[in-house]
C-alpha cells in the first residue's frame, strides 16, 4: 500500500507542530542562512520555501521516521543500548545526521554546506531543540529541521543567481 503524498504532507506538518516546530521558526532558519546572500530576501519567501521543501515525499518520510524514534525514546521503548544513545544524543552516534541528509541531499551540494553550517551553531529553533533539559527527545528532531531550512535556503540560492552575491574580503 501506497500513501497518497497529501496524506503524509499533513502527517508531517502535523508532527512537527506538535513538538513545538513552526514554519515561521524554519523560515527565520532559511533568513539567517540567506540573509547575506540573497539581497531583498524576506521572511514570506523563506517560509514559501520551508513550504515547497515540505512538499516532497522523502521530507515526509524523513519527518515521520525522525519524530517516531524521538517519541519512542521518550517513552523508553527503544531496545538497549539504543535507547541510552538516543535518549543522550550520544555526540559519535551520527545516525540522526544521516538521516537528515536524506532531506538536505534533493537540494545539491549548497544544501550539505548549509546544514553543517547551521547544524555547528545551532541558531534559533535548533537551539531550543538541542538543549536537553526536558521530557521531550529530539535527538532527530533538531537535525532534521536543520535539514529543512538548508534545503530551503539552498532552493532560494538557486531559485534567484541574480540576487545573490558573494561576500569577499
Amino acid at each position: 500500500m501506497v500513501l497518497e503524498s497529501k496524506t503524509l504532507e499533513d502527517k508531517a506538518r502535523e508532527l512537527l507542530a506538535d513538538r513545538g516546530v513552526s514554519l515561521q521558526d524554519i523560515g527565520e532558519l532559511v533568513m539567517f542562512l540567506q540573509k547575506d546572500y540573497i539581497e531583498g530576501i524576506t521572511l514570506e519567501m523563506c517560509i514559501e520555501s520551508v513550504n515547497a521543501v515540505l512538499s516532497k515525499r522523502e521530507v515526509h518520510n524523513t519527518i515521520l521516521t525522525g519524530i517516531q524514534l524521538d517519541i519512542l525514546a521518550e517513552e523508553n521503548q527503544l531496545l538497549h543500548p539504543l535507547q541510552e544513545i538516543v535518549k543522550e544524543d550520544e555526540g559519535l552516534y551520527g545516525i540522526d545526521e544521516i538521516l537528515a541528509l536524506s532531506i538536505v541531499n534533493v537540494y545539491g551540494s549548497i544544501g550539505f554546506t548549509n546544514y553543517g553550517y547551521i547544524d555547528k551553531v545551532k541558531p534559533g529553533i535548533l537551539k531550543e531543540l538541542n538543549k536537553h533539559d526536558g521530557p521531550r527527545v529530539h535527538t532527530f528532531l533538531d537535525d532534521i529541521v536543520g535539514a529543512i531550512a538548508a534545503s530551503a535556503a539552498s532552493r532560494l540560492a538557486h531559485q534567484h543567481p541574480s540576487k545573490s552575491h558573494y561576500i569577499t574580503q
